[in-house]
């Protein structure tokens, strides 16, 4: 498969596939395609891995396009201004990413829900609880809010961020979700009550704009229904 990132920051990702070749992509990810993809509606794993992409907020169905026939092409678009990025999936190079940060990818990338381990403090510390895990063989796509920016954690190193912000990690780093320490801050901080602590070893990478910031701010400016 070869492939072309175009839109600046409304990107767009033309996969160019050889005959047989299949993607794999959530409800409604693809925006254009040759003739000859088709298309095939299914849960892709059996009804629990189904549950378990619908719990981390996908589809509970996936769609597989295959080009039949000869060589096809196929777009998927970025649904919010942002950054897609290549990502080469193998044993030892499994990645976890935002609730609907995954794309499309080849067929042989396996797409699973990934939960973080304190379940009590998880469930209302929003963004941050319930990921998805990429793992198997193959190429993905990733969709990241707003431009993107990259740290390298070594063993140990930690870095505090502002739920929503944690786009994608190595799976080799850690996850914990923490409440923000202080009544008084809690209260009139604006930051909201929880953030999420990440320790390393491995890479993470940062979005500036989440979409669920921008939506609360749009929110505010929505006139109120008498």
């Amino acid at each position: 498969m070869r492939y072309d990132i175009q839109g600046g920051e409304l990107p767009v990702v033309i996969c160019y596939l050889e005959d047989g070749e299949t993607m794999i992509t959530e409800k409604g990810s693809m925006s254009w395609m040759s003739p000859n993809m088709k298309m095939e509606t299914t849960s892709n794993g059996g009804i629990g891995k189904a549950f378990g992409r619908m719990f981390a907020g996908e589809s509970f169905f996936q769609n597989r396009y295959t080009a039949v026939g000869g060589n096809g092409m196929i777009a998927f678009a970025s649904s919010f201004p942002g950054q897609i990025r290549k990502w080469d999936v193998a044993p030892g190079n499994e990645v976890i990413v935002q609730k609907s940060g995954f794309l499309a990818a080849e067929s042989s990338v396996q797409l699973s829900v990934f939960f973080q381990k304190k379940l009590g403090a998880g469930f209302f510390g929003g963004e941050g609880f319930i990921m998805q895990k990429l793992s198997g063989q193959g190429t993905a796509f990733l969709e990241f809010d707003g431009s993107v920016i990259e740290y390298n954690l070594q063993p140990g190193q930690q870095i505090v961020i502002d739920t929503g912000y944690l786009a994608a990690m190595d799976a080799t780093c850690s996850m914990e979700i923490k409440t923000v320490p202080g009544i008084k801050n809690m209260v009139f901080g604006g930051e909201g009550l929880f953030n999420t602590i990440i320790t390393g070893p491995g890479r993470i990478w940062l979005q500036t704009m989440p979409i669920s910031n921008v939506a609360g701010e749009i929110l505010k400016f929505m006139p109120v229904s008498k």
